[in-house]
């Protein structure tokens, strides 16, 4: 039973950060590239995202954080995500992460991390070449 259509992003902005201008240019390269995207505005917390995705039946979740908060609000998302038994939907994100933060966010299943100066198309190539590949297989 393979999955069929356009692979769905939810494109969050999570905690109190309030610059959501990289999130959007993020969510219009998706879309752009022809997929669905699910943009959940800012404040978001981590339960709204998880159920905003499982709602929407996501393929993925792209996190966008700027506010220093990354450890915490990356690690609550995946958390939440085993909780709801919905581990295969990928966990991505980018802001303002120092590199000695990727390794273990990355430990903690997080897929992918962007840091400033990532083109969009390298994101999109990310996205088409690793969410649903499980289930393709």
């Amino acid at each position: 039973m393979g999955v069929t259509g356009p692979i769905r992003v939810v494109v969050a902005k999570p905690g109190l950060d309030g610059h959501d201008r990289g999130a959007k240019v993020i969510a219009r390269a998706l879309r752009d590239a022809g997929m669905e995207v699910i943009y959940t505005g800012l404040h978001q917390t981590p339960e709204q995202i998880v159920d905003t995705a499982i709602q929407e039946d996501a393929d993925a979740i792209g996190l966008s954080i700027l506010s220093g908060a990354h450890n915490t609000l990356f690690a609550k998302v995946i958390e939440l995500l085993k909780e709801r038994d919905a581990e295969d939907i990928k966990v991505f994100g980018g802001g303002i992460i120092p590199d000695a933060d990727i390794p273990p966010l990355k430990e903690k299943g997080v897929a992918e991390i962007f840091t400033p100066g990532a083109t969009t198309a390298s994101i999109v190539d990310w996205v088409n070449a690793n969410v649903r590949v499980s289930a393709e297989a």
